[in-house]
């Protein structure tokens, strides 16, 4: 579970890297974007690539970065 946390948080920060995120939301936010990352892109793109921790690591890093993209789509307009 740890493991899982602690990838899903570096996941996070790939994707925040890739789309750009101009302001820094933290490790809370890094955490919850790469596992929900891993969740969604493993649904678009399926389970191929490496593997850590169970998650597939080029599909959640899509992934996170389609999070992170949305996230700052909509937090940019308020």
């Amino acid at each position: 579970m740890l493991l899982r946390l602690i990838v899903g948080a570096i996941i996070g920060a790939i994707g925040g890297a890739i789309a750009g995120r101009e302001n820094k939301a933290g490790c809370v936010f890094n955490i919850i974007a790469g596992l929900a990352g891993s969740y969604i892109g493993e649904m678009i793109f399926g389970h191929w690539g490496p593997h850590i921790a169970g998650m597939a690591l080029v599909p959640s890093i899509l992934g996170a970065v389609i999070i992170v993209a949305v996230v700052s789509f909509i937090t940019s307009r308020y």
